[in-house]
């Protein structure tokens, strides 16, 4: 009895392929998994636009020992039954969604289109609140695309059928974590509106496309890399690094007005726009520029020997030969330096840092904590 009511039911079924047939337009190769199909029956589609119905329009089925993907092997009927393989034709199918069900409309077409709606939303996917968008051709490649991008740890917040449209390049923008702010389509375009959008060298979404899963991920991978290696290497270059100089004898070039001496790098990165201070932490003045072969420089290592420009400092006041001076480190960039680039820091470097924080933390135990 119960097969009987699943055979006689109202047909249920899954697209596997959408086609263009000659001579019947767009038409659907349909695996019908419960009930039964007619022609002239009410369906409810799964489009990339949205559900539609329409009234099927012809059943193509395989003729006997035939496969139903070879063309020109077909019969026309007027009904099937679940479990088979059918071709249907019917108006309205462009933009159907290969993987997404079908369903016969009896009674309240309503309540069939939510129905196909939520299964469509319940795709086999997991979404995280942050994370990239994709979208795929079709449901199966979407499903794949999410787990290649899982087994990589990488998060997804919105995954869709269809193709990219500015509504996903405007959610996509919206996304705080740079990283994240990535739409990745697979075998699906752009829509005119969205592709104008990403012309524009100045919009923030980074999309990426293309036919092969595993190259897109790894695609994504590799810029993403690459982009916290730029932002680490941008923060490295505005945080004042640590540095340790000596005056060296006989290269004062200038007194004063700014004070011109040549020192030696003894540990740490010295760079220019940095203030002085003693060992003992009375200022000296503010490194303004620097020359290594009567070449302007930003920053020398430890070893080299350079000329300094000091505003502020007068040799013999606030500055004597063989002095031993430190860059002064304001204190957010000391909390970020311990807290976030120790690790990347040359020994030397890390030498001057201690022994700039444990001159500052004479006078006050938690500065730079």
């Amino acid at each position: 009895q119960d097969l009987a009511l699943r055979v006689d039911g109202p047909g249920m079924g899954t697209i596997l392929e959408v086609k263009e047939e000659r001579g019947l337009g767009p038409t659907l190769d349909l695996i019908l998994f419960d009930g039964t199909l007619s022609v002239g029956d009410e369906i409810a589609v799964a489009r990339q636009v949205g559900i539609t119905t329409t009234r099927v329009r012809a059943l193509l089925k395989p003729r006997p020992l035939k496969e139903i993907l070879v063309e020109d092997r077909f019969e026309r009927v007027r009904t099937v039954h679940a479990a088979s393989g059918i071709k249907v034709s019917a108006p309205g199918l462009e933009g159907a969604i290969a993987g997404s069900p079908v369903q016969v409309v009896q009674g309240n077409a309503e309540e069939v289109v939510e129905r196909i709606r939520k299964e469509m939303e319940e795709i086999n996917v997991h979404l995280s609140p942050e994370g990239l968008i994709i979208k795929a051709d079709t449901i199966g490649a979407l499903e794949a695309l999410c787990k290649e991008l899982e087994e990589k740890e990488i998060a997804v917040m919105r995954a869709m059928v269809g193709p990219v449209s500015r509504h996903d390049l405007i959610e996509a923008e919206t996304v705080k974590n740079p990283y994240s702010r990535v739409l990745i389509a697979f075998s699906t375009p752009l829509l005119p509106d969205a592709a104008d959008m990403a012309k524009d060298p100045s919009f923030p979404v980074k999309i990426f496309e293309g036919r092969v899963i595993y190259q897109l991920v790894d695609d994504y991978v590799q810029w993403r890399d690459e982009l916290k290696r730029r932002t680490e290497q941008q923060k490295f270059e505005q945080i004042v690094l640590p540095a340790k100089i000596r005056v060296l004898p006989h290269c004062i070039f200038r007194q004063s007005n700014p004070a011109v001496v040549g020192v030696r790098v003894l540990g740490g990165t010295l760079r220019t726009d940095v203030n002085l201070i003693h060992r003992d932490g009375r200022k000296v003045g503010h490194l303004k520029t620097m020359q290594l072969n009567q070449e302007n420089i930003r920053e020398a290592q430890a070893g080299a020997e350079v000329a300094i420009s000091i505003q502020g400092a007068t040799v013999g006041r606030q500055v004597s030969v063989e002095d031993d001076l430190l860059v002064d480190i304001p204190e957010r960039h000391v909390k970020v330096l311990e807290k976030e680039m120790l690790p990347h820091l040359p020994q030397s470097t890390r030498d001057v840092l201690e022994e700039f924080v444990t001159l500052k933390r004479k006078a006050d135990p938690f500065w730079g904590k």
